[in-house]
């Protein structure tokens, strides 16, 4: 938001310089997030001086251009060439000498000292173009009357320095939207930070007067869309160019001047905070307006000429027969101002934030109004507004005020009370503020004092501050003016122990990030709002388990996420599609799932479900391209270990899961990894199949993990690690030659041998797989590895003989195995 410096101390006349307000301003809340110089005329006529022409004659070796000498005071006469047809002896103009700068629309320039067809030329003689005074090109800036050469034309034309301040005004600061808002708040802090006693210069309405009473408009609102509807009529209005000081104040602060209303309108909007609208008043059919919804599908034509489809949620302001505008955000094409205008209704009102932030948001629109209305306009002030602008409209475009003032406002909206106990007032801040200097800080923020007492307050809250509705609220209030420096901190530092729950969740995250990156891959973010279409006819997520927003801006953020294998997707593909094909990422986030067949009088945490999952994505080459090793393709193996690494860098016992294989439509093959006792899913990993991929137009493989962290963290053991010294017992490898079938999997080979053989095995291990031709159709061949131990003696041979034929025995008998 733009405030502009010189229009400030119109209704604070302070003497502090724009930096010092600046940072005033930044102390109290309004943060300042920029300061920038600005003249009413662009470059402030920097260099530029009113000049006598001495001399002009013909240029020898051109037939347009003229030799001229000009005076520019102290004594100084420059030589300049002048193409401008109406130069001419002892005129008065201006020039811009030497290191000047001339602005053009887009661009600049700076003179220097040239050559014109060998002629030297010192300067330049300006037309009102080159001035930025006007359009006029055609000769130079001829000045009337009496000037003495060498005056600046800074000083001749007026020309006003002014600083410009970007506000970077929250959410609920509806309060200072606007000049006299943000005048309130220095008021305030001038006289709690600098000693510095100032008015707020309020201007008056006290002349307003009603020229006469013969326009009659019937005015009608649906209060779920406006709080308060206030309007009058103004006629024989002259619509022409606004004033130039109307038009400077507008324009610094990037406001184009349209006319004279219009320009009056958003005058008092930036002065008072109010959002005004004005109709050309016989266009008004049947003299009614009516704020109401229509139809989902009616079609509307706004002021920048784009054709919107409603979506029959929004505030439409309309006369008897057509809506005339959208209302609190745009007006509409065919109800405004031209220049044929003569009679006018201004329109000033309060409509739900609610109402105009979704129609904002649904139609993309964000204005000046809008922009208030979503933060909460003051219902209070309507009417003051109304006269200040009508009162402007008489000055600077003349008719007359010709109806009463309208005032539809059927619930009055009575300012908040809040009692403040100054116990805990010095127990929130940290520090006992002085009584006196907390009244003294309310009353300079408009906010009313009643019961005052050594002990409490009571604070009536002015319509303006919806954001204050509790005892800390009005703390806060007190507190960014008294100043957040001004409150000491103890040297004492006050502990006490705490209760660490273990496992705990925030450092196992960091643990296992640390694990990811070290291993080359990149932490992912996506948005926890999703895409319909990857929810439709999707057997494993299905759309009715999904968890719909209510007014979703679109159907790319309708739902919340299911999975986060879609947003690791797309991720995916951004890179692929520019070129980066080797990617490997991970990410930490909550999936989101509602409970079927759940009453809806239940809580939300029994009718949602949260998780929290960890989902790695890999493909391409796993290693980066190196002389010292080959690179490989990243493969389902890999992907496995990684997820095994994590699970057995926090201590989860393998043993306590089943694996199985998974049917999940999005693998193309896949596992999936069970707790035996329960039967919880810890994680799925696998390919993704075809057709996920062909979504994201992803034709190279991938591999995809996805751990249920919620379940994993339960399986952490809480106990310390008990360490214990290595074996004095040597470790036995023996391995096996198995013809087996092609369907028998290395784990059926694992789980059956640690099932036959409990104690005495330790590990097993697959080295060497053969397919071919010398063996029988449909087999094939596993060397595996069997490590044993004993860690109380030596395994002697009858032992190791006696456990490897009931390994091998058990192979035969259940899995159909031979030994080659």
């Amino acid at each position: 938001m733009k405030i502009s410096y010189n229009w400030l101390r119109e209704y604070v006349p302070t003497q502090q310089s724009a930096e010092k307000v600046a940072q005033l301003l930044t102390f109290s809340g309004l943060e300042v997030e920029g300061v920038e110089k600005v003249e009413s005329i662009k470059g402030g006529m920097e260099k530029y001086v009113i000049g006598k022409v001495l001399t002009c004659v013909a240029h020898p070796n051109s037939d347009h251009l003229h030799l001229t000498t000009v005076d520019v005071g102290q004594g100084k006469i420059l030589k300049i060439v002048c193409g401008a047809p109406n130069v001419d002896k002892d005129q008065k103009v201006v020039v811009a000498t030497i290191g000047a700068k001339v602005y053009s629309e887009d661009d600049c320039y700076e003179i220097k000292k040239s050559k014109l067809r060998g002629e030297e030329s010192e300067g330049m003689i300006c037309s009102e173009k080159e001035l930025g005074l006007g359009n006029n090109h055609d000769g130079i800036m001829v000045l009337k009357g009496d000037v003495e050469p060498g005056t600046p034309a800074k000083t001749y034309f007026n020309v006003k320095d002014d600083y410009i301040f970007e506000i970077g005004l929250t959410a609920n600061r509806s309060d200072a939207t606007s000049h006299l808002g943000v005048g309130r708040d220095l008021v305030a802090i001038l006289k709690s930070q600098m000693n510095e006693q100032q008015p707020l210069l309020i201007p008056s309405v006290d002349e307003f007067a009603i020229d006469d009473n013969k326009n009659n408009i019937d005015i009608k609102i649906d209060t779920n869309l406006c709080g308060r509807y206030s309007g009058l009529t103004i006629s024989d209005v002259t619509v022409e160019q606004s004033p130039e000081w109307l038009k400077e104040h507008l324009r610094s602060i990037g406001i184009r001047p349209i006319n004279n209303i219009v320009d009056a309108t958003n005058f008092v909007l930036m002065e008072v905070g109010q959002p005004l609208h004005s109709f050309d008043l016989d266009k008004i059919k049947g003299n009614t307006i009516e704020v109401k919804t229509l139809e989902k599908g009616t079609h509307f034509t706004t002021l920048d000429g784009i054709d919107r489809e409603l979506n029959g949620k929004e505030a439409m302001v309309c006369n008897s027969e057509e809506p005339m505008c959208l209302g609190g955000i745009f007006g509409g094409k065919d109800s405004g101002i031209t220049d044929t205008t003569k009679n006018v209704f201004i329109e000033s009102a309060y409509f739900n934030p609610v109402v105009i932030r979704k129609a904002a948001k649904y139609h993309t629109l964000q204005t000046d109004a809008s922009f208030r209305y979503e933060r909460g306009a003051d219902p209070n002030i309507t009417v003051y507004a109304l006269k200040r602008v009508a009162m402007l409209i008489k000055e600077i475009a003349g008719g007359k005020i010709s109806s009463q003032i309208f005032d539809v406002y059927p619930k009055t909206f009575e300012k908040a009370r809040i009692n403040l106990d100054f116990n805990y007032l010095d127990t929130l801040v940290g520090k006992k503020i002085e009584r006196n200097k907390i009244k003294e800080i309310l009353l300079a923020l408009n906010i009313q004092v009643e019961n005052f007492s050594d002990t409490s307050l009571t604070a009536i809250i002015p319509t303006n501050k919806v954001d204050v509705t509790r005892p800390c609220d009005l703390v806060e209030e007190i507190l960014r003016i008294y100043g957040y420096n001004n409150v000491d901190f103890s040297e004492n530092i006050k502990s006490c122990v705490n209760y660490d729950i273990k496992p705990n969740p925030e450092k196992i995250q960091n643990i296992i990030t640390s694990y990811l990156a070290n291993n080359g891959f990149n932490e992912t973010m996506n948005n926890s709002l999703t895409k319909i279409a990857y929810y439709e006819n999707n057997i494993d997520f299905p759309l009715d388990r999904s968890v719909k927003i209510l007014n979703a801006l679109s159907k790319e953020l309708a739902l919340m996420r299911q999975t986060l294998l879609y947003g690791g997707l797309e991720v995916l593909s951004y890179n692929i599609n520019r070129q980066i094909s080797d990617i490997k990422i991970f990410e930490f986030g909550n999936c989101y799932e509602k409970e079927l067949g759940v009453d809806d009088s239940l809580s939300v945490d029994k009718r949602y479900k949260e998780e929290k999952h960890l989902s790695i994505l890999t493909t391409g080459k796993s290693s980066k391209e190196s002389w010292q090793k080959n690179q490989n393709d990243t493969d389902f193996f890999y992907l496995k270990n990684i997820a095994l690494n994590i699970l057995q860098r926090l201590r989860v016992d393998i043993n306590r899961l089943e694996i199985i294989n998974t049917n999940k439509s999005y693998f193309q093959q896949g596992l999936e990894f069970i707790q035996k006792d329960n039967k919880k899913t810890i994680m799925f990993i696998g390919e993704v199949s075809c057709s996920t991929r062909k979504l994201f137009d992803i034709k190279q493989n991938v591999y995809y993990c996805d751990m249920n962290w919620n379940n994993v963290m339960r399986l952490i053991p809480k106990k310390e690690v008990q360490y214990q010294n290595i074996s004095r017992f040597p470790e036995v490898r023996r391995d096996l030659a198995l013809v087996i079938d092609n369907n028998v999997s290395f784990l059926d080979i694992e789980k059956l041998a640690f099932a036959t053989e409990k104690k005495l095995l330790k590990k097993v291990g697959l080295f060497d797989e053969y397919k071919g031709d010398k063996l029988p159709q449909g087999k094939k061949q596993y060397a595996v590895s069997f490590i044993l131990q004993d860690e109380e003696k030596t395994l002697n041979d009858k032992q190791i003989e006696s456990i490897m034929n009931k390994l091998l025995k058990s192979f035969e008998d259940k899995l159909g195995a031979k030994l080659r």
